[in-house]
């Protein structure tokens, strides 16, 4: 069954079908409550992509553009994207979701930053990311990996 990723429609089924997924957390929470005061409907831009096997969403990530200023990450100072919430479901995993939604953050064609969780390390390394390589405080118990189209620099410890 041919799979692809796609944008999903914030409503109230995409956010019925996060529950299945473990960071079910606060970004969807205030979606869900932004639909239940009207404030958003069903054509509105969401952050998030997903992969959907026959009607079931199958594997999903949030994946949004970041400005120059508040780059930490890259020298010189650009925009990149920012990848999180990736996550297939445990009877998906291993069939090349992940992999499909980062090689779709990929076409973008600008640096993508994550925070690779714990025992995702190796998949992120699989996918072409590093480590940060320099020291920036951490307030929220990052632990940042990055990716860097061809002709992009990563900032260097000074």
């Amino acid at each position: 069954m041919p799979t692809k990723v796609e944008r999903l429609l914030i409503n109230f089924k995409t956010l019925e079908e996060f529950k299945k997924f473990k960071a079910y957390g606060i970004q969807e929470l205030s979606m869900l409550e932004d639909l239940e005061h009207n404030m958003i409907e069903n054509n509105s831009e969401s952050p998030f992509y997903g992969i959907y096997f026959g009607d079931e969403l199958v594997a999903r990530m949030s994946l949004y553009r970041v400005g120059s200023k508040y780059d930490y990450y890259f020298e010189p100072k650009q925009d990149y994207m920012q990848l999180w919430k990736l996550e297939v479901l445990e009877h998906y995993r291993h069939k090349g979701f992940g992999k499909q939604l980062v090689d779709f953050a990929k076409t973008f064609n600008l640096p993508i930053k994550t925070n690779a969780r714990i025992n995702s390390h190796d998949f992120w390394e699989k996918q072409g990311f590093q480590p940060a390589t320099y020291e920036m405080e951490r307030d929220f118990g990052e632990n940042p990996y990055i990716w860097m189209p061809e002709g992009v620099q990563e900032k260097t410890e000074s």
